[in-house]
């Protein structure tokens, strides 16, 4: 990667996490913290704690394509002072419904597609790869921080400073944003790391990716629905405080850890992706049948939040890349899209359940629609084609008519390891998906008369 681009992946990095953090920093603390609100109800404090994945989850492609006109920056910007507002009417309220509002805005500020499509406009198609790992990484390591730091920092400055903080953190992101992130010459359409509205339909109708998208939003709706219990019953077994339980995350989040890198190693290496995503969906629905049945035996609770957190990683770090290898030619940004919105929905309908069920039937109401959630899932996941191993490569082949785009992608698709080929005669670019063992490279640039690069 060129200086510039490094700069650009690093700092967009950066003004993700920032929001991220704080967001998942309350996760741990927000039941306990939430109870004592006048207003509060189970009911409620599930609401207020997912609602922000519902306006995240609609207003995450509006973000993207706004962009598109009016600029990147400027929508991240945009985003970023949502966030800000909203956190600060979170850290403000003294009842429950002012949360929830905070919270609302809070989700307004959906500018994460909109930094995913500045990665793109920043960096050359062979280190986009490189720069979308980068992001993503710093995403799940916010995470794993979050879960451990929120509980010591409610207990340093409370639930209401997060908020301030997450108020500081947006600040932070928009000096980043305005300072440091190179702004790009040019917008362009980038159909790898962008939604295009015309492939939504086909995107939707697509078993394969529903099967993914229904994956991250079973994922999501546990983790939400899971918080809203988990930190009461860690204090009532092992007698610690919301404040001081990151002493358990933290080695339950070190073993999930060590268990999701050999997994997710494995299946790469071997090409086994779908045992090891049906094996992690058999241990969700396993650690949801232990906490439903002897969730407030010590031992049994520690196991069962380490097998959730060792499978929630594998899949964290598994669906993202299986979405990319299953969407066709030039659809990958548009899946991609729909899998994140379906992702924020899934903690919108988490929290919302969660609470209801937390008010009407108890905590083991919550463990059982979790695990009705896995089970379905694990439906999905056994039904599911053997996920593809196929790499995405891009060649600019310039501005070509329609009927000689259909003839060149034709010819591209007789190229040994072409999986499938795009030409968009627009763009002046064709989209690959190629299979690397047995692909001709040198057949394809020859075809295609210009040399390709990894996306």
């Amino acid at each position: 990667m060129e200086k510039q681009e490094l700069r650009a992946a690093t700092s967009l990095a950066a003004v993700f996490s920032v929001r991220m953090l704080g967001l998942f920093m309350i996760y741990p603390v927000f039941a306990a913290f939430a109870r004592h609100l006048a207003g509060a109800t189970p009911y409620k404090i599930g609401l207020a704690l997912g609602i922000y994945g519902l306006s995240q989850g609609l207003l995450q492609m509006p973000f993207g394509l706004l962009s598109d006109r009016i600029g990147r920056k400027v929508m991240i910007v945009v985003g970023l002072v949502l966030f800000g507002i909203g956190s600060a009417v979170a850290a403000s309220a003294s009842s429950i419904d002012g949360i929830i509002w905070g919270r609302v805005l809070q989700g307004a500020g959906a500018a994460g597609s909109v930094i995913l499509a500045l990665v793109a406009d920043l960096t050359a198609e062979e280190n986009r790869t490189k720069a979308m790992a980068m992001v993503g990484m710093t995403i799940g390591f916010s995470f794993l921080v979050a879960i451990v730091a929120g509980p010591a920092v409610a207990g340093w400055i409370g639930v209401s400073g997060i908020f301030w903080m997450m108020l500081a953190l947006a600040l932070v992101g928009i000096a980043i944003t305005i300072l440091v992130v190179p702004t790009p010459h040019r917008l362009r359409i980038h159909r790898e790391a962008e939604p295009v509205p015309a492939l939504l339909g086909a995107t939707l109708r697509d078993p394969e990716l529903l099967r993914l998208d229904f994956g991250i939003f079973a994922l999501h709706a546990m983790l939400t629905a899971s918080f809203l219990v988990v930190p009461g019953l860690l204090h009532a077994a092992l007698g610690v405080s919301s404040h001081d339980q990151w002493l358990v995350y933290l080695p339950v989040l070190l073993v999930s850890v060590a268990i999701m890198v050999p997994a997710i190693i494995f299946g790469e290496r071997h090409r086994r992706m779908k045992p090891v995503l049906v094996g992690a969906v058999a241990a969700l629905a396993l650690s949801q049948l232990l906490l439903a049945t002897d969730g407030r035996e010590v031992y049994v609770l520690i196991a069962a939040i380490t097998i959730f957190f060792a499978a929630f990683n594998i899949m964290e770090a598994s669906l993202p890349s299986l979405v990319t290898k299953t969407a066709p030619s030039g659809s990958v940004g548009t899946a991609t899209g729909v899998y994140s919105s379906l992702q924020f929905l899934g903690i919108f309908v988490g929290g919302v359940a969660g609470g209801w069920l937390h008010q009407t039937h108890g905590t083991a109401g919550v463990f059982a629609f979790s695990g009705a959630l896995a089970a379905l899932w694990l439906l999905a996941a056994a039904t599911m084609r053997r996920p593809s191993h196929l790499a995405t490569r891009l060649v600019r082949v310039g501005n070509r008519s329609a009927s000689d785009a259909d003839r060149l992608s034709a010819q591209l698709r007789q190229v040994p390891g072409v999986a499938e080929a795009l030409v968009v005669p627009e763009e002046g670019v064709a989209y690959l998906k190629v299979d690397s063992k047995v692909f001709d490279r040198a057949k394809a640039e020859l075809v295609a008369g210009a040399t390709l690069e990894a996306v």
